[in-house]
């Protein structure tokens, strides 16, 4: 009780995100060990304890990431985000080359002597929303000047999201979005915004019509939008996510009581919202889908809280991430969009995806940790209440 009491004294920053995160992770692993049941009867009996034993220690080593990167400096992520976008760029173009096929696209690349894969993307989402919100900061005297300022951030920001789009349309747009979004905080003029958005805009339709996955592309939009007239293959997931939607009800089917996850390809990751809805009911999605918004309303407390613009900035980058993506997760689940393969933050299954939502946790906590630390100095009077 005694080191309990010890480890809660140390952890600081908001409580409600600290509460969200704790949910978040029991969620995971009570839908994640439904879900993975199926693979029992491919791959034999025990795999799914196997596959819940994984899940669980990688949401334990998520939860010992937040905790450490809380508590570190904000401020030390500045210099970090230099060396991040270093290593980002070569690295997403080695991804293109040499990166694993996975669904036809080369998304991953195999960490030598562990043998873990990890999506390069993930690390791009982290390196540039911490690089734009130190360049924003540190160029705030001469923002709007061409040389200085706009260039290198267009040139990160286009760079970025064609590296990715090209095996990876949705992260890129989602990435692409929040860069916008953090472009207006950062006070950036409208028409520089509209020119970064105009270089977007001709980077995606090169992808879109060039790229190596325009069909795939190209399918799942015209799947979208005309679901009648495309064959039972091609809306097989979102056919059987709607069942499992439907089926689910008020209250759901209860634990382990799916019976679309052995349809589904991926209901512990791409569908795994569906699985929620289909075992815990419209109450379930509801309680999941508010503690994302809760999770928004309290990061943008913090932004409008934070001391430093460096701290507002990149709070509200990775607040912004995390929580479009959640919701791009659920609106393919509910046929609000076609279908990709983005998960559902700290509740869908990946090993490496869960480590760098884990740390973009603990940035956005390590800021919150600032927050209360500034307003005890100003309630204790060691600072102008005006600061």
């Amino acid at each position: 009780m005694f080191a309990i009491n010890k480890l809660l004294d140390k952890t600081k920053g908001d409580r409600w995100i600290w509460l969200i995160i704790i949910l978040l992770s029991l969620i995971s692993i009570l839908v994640v060990y439904s879900s993975t049941s199926t693979l029992a009867f491919k791959r034999g009996v025990g795999v799914e304890k196997l596959l819940l034993t994984k899940h669980v220690i990688f949401v334990l080593i998520g939860i010992a990431m937040i905790y450490i990167a809380h508590l570190l400096d904000y401020r030390y992520y500045a210099g970090i985000s230099k060396v991040l976008m270093v290593i980002t760029i070569p690295l997403l173009v080695y991804t293109l080359i040499f990166g694993a096929n996975v669904n036809e696209a080369s998304r991953w690349v195999k960490i030598p002597l562990i043998g873990l894969t990890f999506q390069t993307s993930d690390l791009a989402k982290l390196a540039l929303i911490t690089f734009l919100a130190r360049m924003l900061t540190r160029k705030q005297e001469n923002i709007k000047d061409v040389k200085e300022a706009f260039i290198p951030i267009m040139g990160s920001v286009c760079a970025v999201f064609v590296l990715i789009a090209w095996a990876n349309m949705s992260t890129a747009l989602m990435l692409f979005g929040v860069s916008i979004l953090l472009l207006i905080i950062g006070r950036i003029s409208i028409k520089q915004i509209m020119m970064v958005c105009a270089g977007g805009f001709v980077l995606l339709l090169f992808v879109a019509f060039l790229g190596p996955r325009r069909e795939v592309y190209k399918s799942r939009i015209e799947t979208y939008i005309h679901p009648e007239r495309q064959n039972s293959d091609k809306t097989f997931q979102s056919d059987h996510s709607k069942i499992a939607l439907a089926s689910g009800g008020v209250f759901g089917k209860g634990p382990g009581n799916s019976i679309e996850k052995n349809f589904l390809p991926h209901p512990y990751s791409d569908f795994v919202f569906a699985m929620i809805i289909e075992e815990y009911g419209t109450i379930g999605g509801i309680i999941v889908m508010s503690l994302y918004l809760v999770l928004l309303y309290r990061c943008i407390k913090i932004v409008t809280r934070a001391p430093k613009a460096f701290g507002a900035l990149l709070a509200a980058g990775l607040s912004f991430s995390l929580t479009i993506q959640a919701f791009a997760n659920m609106a393919v689940a509910v046929g609000l969009g076609p279908v990709t393969g983005v998960p559902l933050p700290l509740v869908s299954m990946g090993g490496t995806s869960l480590l760098f939502t884990s740390i973009a946790f603990g940035i956005i906590l390590s800021v919150s940790k600032d927050v209360e630390e500034n307003n005890k100095k100003v309630i204790v009077g060691e600072i102008p209440a005006m600061a």
